[in-house]
């Protein structure tokens, strides 16, 4: 049986791409903007549940059980570059939301992204609210900042020309080790940081 998926915030289907040598199916994805949502059925057609906000339960599960839920909600509010209204601001809240309907699902792993900001936002508060509404849900965890430009992609040194930092969380139900095992891996710990 094929490994499946929601993607939530799914901007123009970064996700489909990257897992498509996996062969893994998406049962739905949850995304507003309109290029977005065009571009994503012209080469997808996958269900767009649209607004996250009103996802309900039996729809959020309607179209089979998840294995992973993935997304990266707005980093608008967590950014250095904004206002850093964090979790108040209803773009930063959206990052609760986003566990609505992880708890929703139930997958067994959680994948979640955003800027490095997201660390100090509200003292480190916000970010901690995550963690912990994450560990409520009965999800051991483990993240840490992974920089785009040092991604290999095709036997390719950089396939980012630019810095891109991102804080990446990868949740897995019940357990931290099998989390901590996906974002931990040997090559860095052996003094090959990128």
């Amino acid at each position: 049986m094929a490994f499946t998926y929601a993607s939530i915030c799914d901007g123009i289907g970064a996700i489909h791409v990257a897992v498509a040598p996996l062969a893994w199916q998406c049962r739905w994805v949850s995304e507003i903007e309109p290029f977005c949502n065009a571009v994503v059925e012209h080469h997808w057609g996958f269900k767009n549940l649209g607004d996250m906000t009103k996802i309900t339960k039996e729809q959020a599960n309607e179209h089979g059980p998840i294995d992973l839920v993935c997304g990266g909600t707005p980093c608008q509010s967590f950014s250095v570059a904004g206002l850093r209204k964090g979790m108040v601001d209803p773009r930063g809240n959206l990052a609760l939301i986003f566990l609505r309907l992880v708890d929703y699902c139930r997958p067994r792993w959680v994948l979640w992204e955003n800027v490095p900001g997201v660390l100090s936002s509200n003292q480190g508060r916000d970010f901690g609210a995550f963690l912990g509404a994450l560990g409520q849900l009965g999800y051991g965890f483990a993240y840490r900042v992974l920089d785009a430009q040092y991604i290999r992609v095709d036997g390719h040194e950089r396939a980012v020309p630019q810095r891109r930092r991102r804080v990446f969380v990868v949740g897995y139900l019940g357990d931290w080790r099998a989390a901590a095992a996906v974002l931990f891996e040997r090559e860095s710990l052996c003094g090959d940081t990128p």
